[in-house]
């Protein structure tokens, strides 16, 4: 029997869940699940998960593998930003979990379920490389380097060949020269 989880958000106070509840329990019986937990938030949408422990309990127990299904009213119950949904719907396909949207009637467990699951990472990982790009042409355009600024020259590389090949320990080099032992490995195998 699949196990699963009814999520609701509501943003305000004055506001109820339990008609969202209620439909979804209806459903949640229909397709013969074993209802496991209902998880409400009562807070914007346009909050992260950060903000919204309801949400946050949501993922933690998808990706523990506590339930196969979320069932949620609609979409926007999840969120309201685009990069939060995505984030969310990767991280459940990730391990295995379905996804019960009723106002949109998508349900992953289906193959065009499947299919919407899909198209939505293959967006997604369009998404990743177009920001990638831009962040990749501004530094160009800047002449800036991204990361923190080194202190590595070559008097620094021939200090550590140096001291390596008078037998010195790695951890030793690093601290007697104030560098992390990975540029210590780092120099070390471009010159091997």
């Amino acid at each position: 029997m699949k196990r699963c989880v009814i999520y609701s958000r509501v943003s305000t106070e004055g506001q109820e869940v339990e008609n969202q509840i209620k439909l979804l329990k209806e459903i949640c019986e229909r397709k013969g699940y074993q209802l496991v937990d209902v998880i409400s938030d009562v807070m914007s949408g346009t909050k992260g998960r950060v903000d919204r422990k309801g949400f946050d309990k949501l993922i933690k127990g998808s990706v523990k593998k506590e339930w196969d299904s979320i069932l949620v009213w609609s979409v926007d119950r999840l969120g309201r930003s685009l990069k939060d949904l995505v984030s969310f719907l990767e991280d459940i396909n990730s391990v295995g979990c379905d996804l019960y949207i009723h106002q949109s009637g998508i349900d992953s467990s289906t193959p065009s379920g499947k299919m919407m699951f899909q198209m939505i990472g293959v967006f997604a990982e369009f998404e990743r490389s177009m920001i990638s790009e831009r962040v990749k042409l501004g530094l160009a355009r800047t002449d800036k380097k991204l990361g923190r600024p080194t202190n590595m020259n070559q008097g620094m590389i021939e200090s550590v060949k140096f001291m390596r090949g008078k037998g010195v320990g790695i951890k030793k080099i690093a601290s007697d020269l104030s560098i992390g032992v990975g540029t210590v490995y780092k120099v070390l195998e471009s010159v091997a």
